[in-house]
């Protein structure tokens, strides 16, 4: 396998946009890695996936992908043309980039020595794109094909937590082909799962983020709209009860010497939204508390439980751990997220910054992370 000579810079190839609903958020969170990834150190190479699955060329100008008056910006919109195309290698003894228009002879974009894949949701960060780089041999940053998937997988995810003896609330899943062949079975086992934990419930698709897709419903009046909802963006549901108390989120980073946390965040409640959803999360600008309003031994013990999570689901990397605290004292994993958000107002940035490492060195420490993976190192 080719590696990176000393006569030249590490090549970063920053991949983002993709298929997922979360196309927009990815293409805000790549504008703002490139305006923190020191350039003197790393060349970048930004290659966009386009809504309907093309890997495209890009501009180079965060300001061009970030949310204007409301409008989310998307990789069509940036692509260089509108039919080009980037090929990763496929020869893992290969790391160079190829770009192709129809009708011309392929050009070699030269090796690339790492991936950064800023993508979020279904076919990014789900373990299906991590597969694509393992098969063409080239570094990246992040989760490996299982943790990625099981950390995009709610249903999944809860069972790995509770096989490691974390703390989850009430949950259950509605498979497709339930729904489909008796929808009303599927809904008298929510209505009685409704009738042991209460309402109101969450219904989320099983495998999506940045809240794409949950209703919050108070009965059974919306809950088909509820579940239809939820399927735009997965067939399989996850239903959840409500876990009352506080919202309180924690980074997990990857140091030399083993995975460390963050200090803790609070999600206040916000009083526009009925919950953290994505118009609060990304366009209202919704902020959270850093560092969140805990005790010491409230604080260490987020802290263990996050690294915990991280460990249970083999991650790599980076991980954004989120919890309730009840109002008993007790903290309650909801989710991980193996690529949480970079945007200016995300949490995870924004608590390792409260930690001591800033955004350019958060961006830093992942690609060397990738870097040291790609020798063996660990």
């Amino acid at each position: 396998m080719s590696s990176q000579t000393p006569s030249r810079k590490p090549r970063v190839a920053l991949v983002f946009g993709g298929r997922s609903s979360e196309h927009a958020i990815s293409v805000i969170t790549a504008g703002a890695v490139l305006s923190a990834i020191d350039r003197d150190k790393y060349e970048v190479l930004p290659i966009g996936i386009t809504s309907d699955g093309r890997w495209a060329l890009t501009t180079d100008e965060p300001s061009r992908m970030a949310i204007e008056e409301r409008r989310l910006p998307s990789v069509t919109e940036l692509a260089e043309t509108e039919t080009g195309g980037v090929l990763l290698p496929v020869d893992p003894g290969s790391r160079e980039v190829t770009y192709t228009e129809p009708g011309s002879v392929p050009k070699v974009l030269g090796e690339v020595d790492v991936v950064f894949p800023m993508l979020h949701g279904p076919y990014g960060e789900d373990g299906t794109v991590q597969g694509l780089l393992e098969l063409s041999g080239v570094p990246y940053v992040g989760a490996g094909v299982l943790a990625s998937a099981v950390g995009m997988d709610k249903e999944y995810m809860k069972r790995i937590f509770t096989s490691f003896g974390l703390p989850v609330g009430p949950y259950m899943t509605v498979r497709p082909r339930e729904w489909n062949v008796d929808a009303a079975a599927a809904r008298k086992r929510i209505v009685d799962f409704a009738g042991e934990h209460g309402w109101p419930l969450f219904v989320k698709p099983a495998r999506a983020g940045s809240s794409m897709g949950i209703t919050k419903v108070d009965g059974l009046d919306g809950l088909d709209e509820a579940v239809a909802e939820a399927q735009r963006h997965d067939p399989k549901i996850v239903v959840e009860s409500l876990v009352g108390g506080r919202e309180i989120e924690c980074g997990v980073l990857e140091f030399e010497d083993g995975p460390r946390a963050s200090v803790p965040a609070e999600i206040p409640p916000v009083s526009e939204h009925d919950f953290y959803d994505f118009e609060a999360k990304y366009i209202d600008s919704a902020s959270g508390i850093v560092p969140a309003p805990l005790t010491p031994e409230e604080t260490a013990q987020v802290q263990e439980l996050a690294v915990r999570a991280f460990e249970a689901t083999s991650c790599e990397g980076l991980v954004r751990a989120d919890f309730f605290r009840t109002p008993d004292g007790e903290f309650v994993i909801n989710e991980i997220n193996t690529m949480p958000g970079f945007t200016p107002i995300s949490m995870y940035p924004r608590m390792w910054q409260e930690s001591g490492v800033s955004y350019s060195e958060l961006v830093d420490r992942l690609i060397q992370n990738a870097l040291r993976r790609s020798t063996g190192l660990r």
